[in-house]
């Protein structure tokens, strides 16, 4: 064995050392979970279902904190710099790797600027029309959007979030032409479709399952490979009238690059129990969140996966954020 050798050898065993020590007690103080997008939507939801409870498995306090901007940008960035000692944590969504894609410049890479966590779960998307417009199912919104290309608009969350790709996503397979009016966030683009601003959106049925029960809005179908328990009257796009369509948004808890894998994993192990009863799992299903929680290679190798799907997908729609 050469010195070099011995002594990369020397520092990887140092470094798990110190890992492993940090793990025995942390935490030590609460942590900070930053939330990339607004309250009131899917994101920020999921975390605040999830923060207390895993909070109460580690015997501190979980503070949920938004940190709004850029689709999610900003709190990327912000994470990407902070300290790696588990201290704290970014959930995020699809645009978390479609933005590399997106911007001429982000300011984080995905892959080698965070260590993953788990997965939280995953969301179907609701598409749901405000109840003046004279549509009840898919095959007649394709019909009237075609009718009248460009006239029919949908409220998006901002630039290559969830509402905007599954809804490029529909104008693509749909051959048809719906504009996309963006908002700072899932619950603004929610309300103005409520108040007939906009005459559709395709948001998480964690967030539009209510508004549909109270008859503020019509559903249309899911955007699932499968329906949502949450709504299981309402058909899939897929077998509705737009074949192969299927969007299903994944949750997903990082921390920044560096920090202990012992760390880590402990935090997705606390999670697990945490969130795992029957009770808690059927509140989230019931809500349209699937639970998944992954082990930290597992999202790894998802991530992975995902840039190269969405990276194809941009590229092909010609979808620009600046």
């Amino acid at each position: 064995m050469t010195r070099a050798v011995a002594c990369g050898a020397l520092a990887s065993l140092l470094i798990g050392a110190a890992g492993a020590a940090a793990a025995q007690t942390y935490p030590t103080k609460p942590l900070r979970w930053i939330v990339s997008f607004p309250p009131g939507g899917s994101v920020d939801s999921i975390a605040r279902r999830m923060g207390p409870p895993l909070g109460t498995a580690l015997g501190q306090q979980v503070v949920i904190d938004n940190r709004i901007g850029a689709s999610g940008n900003i709190a990327s960035e912000l994470v990407a710099r902070a300290a790696p000692d588990g201290y704290t944590l970014l959930s995020h969504t699809v645009p978390f790797v479609v933005n590399t894609f997106l911007y001429s410049r982000v300011p984080y890479d995905p892959v080698s600027d965070f260590a993953p966590v788990t997965l939280l779960g995953t969301t179907a998307s609701l598409l749901s029309v405000h109840p003046s417009l004279p549509v009840r199912s898919v095959k007649e919104l394709l019909a009237l959007a075609r009718a009248r290309p460009g006239a029919l608009n949908y409220g998006s969350a901002g630039v290559g979030t969830n509402p905007h790709i599954s809804g490029e996503l529909f104008n693509h397979l749909g051959k048809v032409n719906m504009v996309a009016v963006q908002y700072k966030g899932g619950r603004p683009a929610l309300t103005a479709t409520i108040s007939g601003e906009t005459s559709l959106t395709i948001t998480s049925v964690l967030e539009a399952a209510p508004q549909v029960q109270a008859g503020r809005l019509r559903a249309i179908a899911v955007t699932s490979p499968k329906r949502s328990p949450a709504l299981p009257q309402v058909p899939t796009i897929a077998e509705a009238g737009l074949p192969g369509y299927e969007f299903l948004a994944w949750h997903a808890l990082f921390a920044p690059k560096g920090t202990p894998a012992a760390i880590t994993n402990l935090l997705r192990d606390k999670l697990k129990v945490a969130v795992g009863t029957p009770e808690v799992t059927q509140q989230l299903q019931n809500q349209g969140l699937d639970l998944v929680i992954s082990t930290p290679e597992e999202l790894a190798a998802h991530i992975k996966a995902e840039m190269q799907k969405w990276g194809t997908v941009v590229k092909e729609r010609g979808m620009r954020a600046d």
